[in-house]
Formats: C-alpha cells, sequence, structure tokens
C-alpha cells in the first residue's frame, strides 16, 4: 500500500523530502513509475505550499502521481486527468477541511510525526483513486 511506502521514506536522517518529494518518490516505489531524477528535483519546489504555505505538498505531490500514470502525451488529450485530480482535491479537503499547507500545519502538524497525518491522508484517497481507476 502506498501508505506504507509514505511512511518509509519518513525518516529524515536517511531521505530529509519534503512533502511533496515524499509522496512522489513513495509513489514511484509503491506503483513502479521509474520517474526521472528531473521529474523528481521537479517536485522541490511544491514542498511547504510551493515556498508560500498554500497548496499542502502532499496533495500537490499526489496530483503529480495522478498526472504521471494517467496523462496520454499532454493534459488537453486526457481530460481524465483533470477530473481526477478534482475528485482527489476534493476528497482531501473534506477529510482535513482545507488543502492550505499553513492552516494544515497549525491543526496537524506534530513534533514527531512532522506532516504525517497530511502524507497518509494523501496517500489513502492517491491509493484509492489509482486502484479503481486501473481497476486492480
Amino acid at each position: 500500500m502506498l501508505i506504507d511506502k509514505v511512511r518509509k521514506y519518513s525518516d529524515k536522517e536517511k531521505y530529509d523530502f519534503n512533502c511533496s518529494e515524499r509522496m512522489l518518490f513513495a509513489a514511484s516505489d509503491e506503483y513502479g513509475l521509474n520517474v526521472s531524477e528531473d521529474a523528481m528535483k521537479a517536485m522541490a519546489s511544491f514542498g511547504g505550499g510551493m515556498g508560500i504555505e498554500s497548496i499542502c505538498g502532499a496533495a500537490t505531490g499526489a496530483i503529480s502521481v495522478i498526472g504521471i500514470i494517467f496523462t496520454k502525451d499532454r493534459a488537453h488529450a486526457t481530460p481524465k486527468v483533470r477530473e481526477l485530480t478534482i475528485e482527489f482535491m476534493n476528497k482531501f479537503q473534506d477529510k482535513l477541511r482545507t488543502h492550505n499547507c499553513d492552516e494544515l500545519k497549525k491543526e496537524y502538524k506534530d513534533e514527531v510525526k512532522g506532516c504525517g497525518h497530511m502524507l497518509d491522508t494523501a496517500a489513502i484517497i492517491l491509493d484509492e483513486i489509482i486502484i479503481r481507476e486501473k481497476g486492480e
């Protein structure tokens, strides 16, 4: 399950990923995505709510996975990606009441687990969508 991989990458001393990187690394591992090093690096700028505590990095990391798995060539050729992204973001907000990094940190960030609650929530929702869509 994706949540197990997300938790695997929580070791700050070993990995030291931001939430967005962690989600993509975990998903690449779980789903065998073989995501390029450049794609992994691209996620660096989405941590901390894109540096301004806007949209949660766990969420942006998760929707990047939707794009990687379901996009055929480009976004406009794959309207399903937009639908799945909206579904993910709505479910994430329904579970946590917001997708704003600053608000989520105030509500859920833990001294020991950091943003683990947001990452776990994102992993559960993303896994459900991917399993359903792939018919597994």
